[in-house]
């Protein structure tokens, strides 16, 4: 992963190649999944976003970590072209958000922190309306979405409502949906909040078998520390800044922390943040 050495005068004089994760993933010939470059994002006078620069290598997991209000959501909307890019860039395997949208965003598939299905139809019915959105129509589309609950053990919930399912069951549905068009970047959006700790451990479990399985790179948004393992990479966003980007056993020994609370912790002292879960 391409990290920021903070402090950094410019994002293009900070730029270095880390040896963990990204090494063992991406050749140096290969395009990231995601590149983000230099992203500014402004709300009125208030900056949410500055200077925003990392990237996601092809089958890896990478956790974007940070307290609610941290920036995550925003930059989920600009990767997803909810919101326009003003400044910066974003690619997907090379393909430039802003400039090809449509190649761009054939490779990308999205679980939002919202719920997004249709509670009153069946698990079927909302698969297939989704593929159809993606051109994908009748027979495929419901091999697709048999194929796609497969992924997630839900093949016996196909017929049921959506409203008969658990939130864990959701939330896999609505990733074996994210997988209907065969998407080579997944995002998801703080997939776990309001899981229980059963839950929230089957939906990371099903989400890293999908990097082998469906070859996909992954960036994973959350606020819980506790959901990046020690061979993750991480990006540490924190008031819309990237504070540091690495492995998480190099993030954490570089802040000479015993872990990466701990690291998070010295990260954001002057910001006068409590820490993290």
């Amino acid at each position: 992963m391409t990290r920021l050495e903070p402090g950094s005068a410019t994002h293009e004089s900070s730029h270095f190649v880390a040896s963990g994760a990204q090494d063992r993933n991406m050749s140096a010939s290969a395009e990231p999944a995601l590149k983000v470059e230099g992203v500014i994002h402004w709300y009125g006078a208030r900056a949410a976003l500055t200077d925003v620069t990392f990237s996601v290598a092809p089958q890896s997991f990478t956790v974007l970590l940070g307290l609610n209000g941290a920036g995550k959501s925003t930059l989920f909307s600009l990767i997803t072209r909810l919101y326009a890019t003003r400044s910066g860039r974003l690619s997907i395997y090379g393909a430039d958000v802003a400039r090809s949208p449509g190649l761009a965003l054939a490779q990308l598939g999205v679980v939002f922190q919202s719920r997004a299905l249709d509670a009153d139809i069946s698990v079927e019915q909302n698969l297939v309306y989704h593929a159809a959105l993606h051109g994908i129509g009748g027979r495929e589309a419901r091999a697709r979405a048999a194929a796609s609950l497969a992924k997630v053990d839900l093949s016996d919930r196909l017929g049921d409502k959506v409203s008969q399912l658990s939130g864990g069951q959701v939330r896999r549905v609505e990733i074996a949906r994210a997988l209907l068009h065969r998407p080579r970047l997944l995002l998801l959006d703080e997939p776990t909040v309001g899981l229980d700790i059963r839950a929230r451990a089957a939906i990371l479990k099903h989400v890293r078998a999908l990097i082998a399985q469906e070859r996909v790179g992954v960036l994973w948004a959350t606020h819980l520390i506790d959901e990046a393992e020690t061979g993750d990479d991480v990006v540490i966003l924190h008031k819309g800044r990237v504070l540091e980007t690495g492995t998480v056993a190099e993030v954490t020994g570089r802040q000479g922390a015993k872990d990466l609370s701990g690291a998070f912790s010295r990260l954001t002292r002057d910001e006068g943040d409590e820490g993290m879960r």
